[in-house]
């Protein structure tokens, strides 16, 4: 059964990459194949490729065209609307529903990694949380495990169901290994977010090994219901 879900931040820098090629090892881990997206992204190497859909084509089980994983890519490393107004190349919300619908052929699970956070503008009119209710998916919340993460994560929370979307579970990413109260803080969010925590991710780990922290069974919507068209 075809499955793909949408991953978002609660900020920029929260590890929404390392998570999100986590979840795809950790999906190929049961037997499914997986492919991620990165529908935008900000920032080139040298090579001119980005970093992050790098690492999301290795992670994948297969190696679809780049275009179809990232539709639009800037060069300056910028927030995409304003890398979109200098580059003269709006972002088509049609164009990146193709290019996912696309993927689904291709794989059982898709996952769809969004840029910056939840909010993060695309143009004038529309923002990263518009892109998710366009692809109609429930969603997958990492959290930077930081001082300030418990009001970051529940705004973020409640913004995605002011959008009427699932926050199908969350994620804890141990972006600092040296907070203040990390358990007390943990059991906070688990306390408030109305969703299951799906695992904590260790710090400065690789997304293979850190694969095996992440528990896919607690995804809502993951093992049943109906298919994605």
């Amino acid at each position: 059964m075809k499955r793909a879900f949408f991953i978002a931040g609660t900020d920029t820098g929260v590890g929404k990459t390392y998570s999100a090629c986590a979840l795809l090892y950790a999906t190929r881990k049961l037997g499914l194949t997986a492919v991620g997206m990165k529908p935008i992204a900000a920032g080139v190497e040298a090579d001119g490729r980005n970093e992050d859909v790098v690492q999301l084509l290795a992670a994948s089980s297969i190696q679809p065209a780049v275009a179809l994983m990232n539709p639009y890519l800037y060069e300056p490393p910028i927030a995409p609307h304003l890398a979109a107004q200098e580059a003269g190349r709006p972002i088509e919300i049609a164009q990146i529903q193709q290019a996912f619908a696309q993927l689904q052929d291709l794989a059982d699970v898709v996952w769809v990694e969004g840029v910056g956070g939840f909010r993060a503008p695309l143009d004038d009119d529309y923002d990263t949380a518009d892109l998710a209710v366009a692809l109609a998916l429930p969603v997958v919340l990492v959290v930077g495990m930081r001082l300030g993460c418990l009001n970051h994560a529940l705004l973020t929370a409640e913004a995605i169901e002011r959008r009427g979307l699932m926050l199908a579970g969350w994620i804890a990413n141990r972006i600092d290994p040296e907070m203040a109260r990390f358990e007390a803080n943990l059991s906070t969010l688990q306390t408030r977010l109305n969703a299951p925590l799906l695992g904590v991710m260790p710090y400065d780990f690789n997304s293979e090994v850190a694969a095996s922290a992440l528990d896919l069974s607690r995804l809502a919507d993951f093992g049943s219901g109906p298919a994605y068209a």
